[in-house]
């Protein structure tokens, strides 16, 4: 059966918001990660869409979903507030909602403030946890955020070398980390261009424990170290987690192993609805 894929937008009191918005029956909620847009869920949306009324907004500063206000201070708070009010908006009282990386540390802050809506948690390799030293996890990202633009023709130039060298991926790597962090400037911003004091105030770690619905963390298994430790920190944190390894899955599940990812939620939300 054909579905038909629908982009809608907006206007919020904080900008201007846009999703793609597919299926009917329980109303299922995706958030993008760092450096993506909605449509890294679109894989998995046209999968679950005959089953779920899936959304899938760009975060504010993302994608398509501009700030009402050029200068804007981004913060996991208002993250939250912009969703709260774009959900209220659509009437969606009660949800499911499934997210990625960055993401996930939204909704789990989400679901803290307003844990009568959801009635679920599927997370993916989520942020919001100190998982040892901040600084040094970004430091690369903060290195490559004020590298000009230009800066990349350097990169790129290197791959003769670091292909002797033997470190071909790790460049790569940093060429993509670099292309994301200029087309989603916000991601630093929430991330690591702040105050230390801010960033560390929005973490989760001593409220983590208070996330009493149900929820799944899913980890890739060929994802980064720190990932993991971030996937299992939350599942010991939460009462009611349960975390489950995605085989040859990195460090974008949903575009990655879509078809897995869709069957894991499918299962996760049939136990609850």
């Amino acid at each position: 059966m054909y579905l038909s894929l629908r982009n809608s937008r907006v206007k919020l009191s904080v900008g201007q918001i846009f999703w793609r918005e597919i299926g009917s029956g329980a109303d299922v909620v995706f958030l993008h990660g760092s450096l993506h847009d909605s449509a890294q869920w679109l894989p998995v949306i046209e999968r679950l869409g005959a089953d779920y009324h899936c959304f899938a907004p760009d975060l504010l500063g993302f994608g398509e979903s501009e700030p009402a206000a050029r200068k804007i201070h981004y913060s996991i708070e208002l993250e939250v507030e912009c969703l709260a009010e774009y959900l209220e908006t659509l009437k969606l009282r009660q949800f499911y909602l499934v997210a990625h990386s960055l993401g996930g540390w939204i909704a789990a802050s989400y679901a803290l403030k307003y844990s009568d809506r959801v009635l679920g948690l599927v997370l993916l390799a989520p942020e919001g946890l100190k998982v040892g030293s901040l600084k040094q996890r970004w430091l690369w990202a903060r290195w490559l955020w004020v590298l000009p633009t230009a800066g990349l023709g350097v990169l790129r130039s290197l791959s003769p070398v670091a292909r002797i060298l033997g470190v071909q991926k790790k460049l790569e790597g940093l060429i993509q980390l670099k292309q994301g962090l200029s087309k989603s400037p916000a991601a630093a911003k929430l991330l690591f261009d702040r105050r230390q004091v801010e960033i560390q105030g929005e973490l989760l770690d001593d409220r983590a424990c208070w996330l009493k619905i149900p929820m799944l963390i899913l980890q890739g298994s060929e994802d980064k170290a720190v990932s993991l430790s971030l996937s299992q920190s939350y599942a010991g944190l939460a009462p009611k987690a349960e975390m489950q390894v995605v085989s040859g899955g990195g460090s974008n599940l949903p575009q990655e192993v879509p078809e897995a990812i869709a069957q894991h939620i499918r299962k996760f939300i049939s136990q609850y609805y």
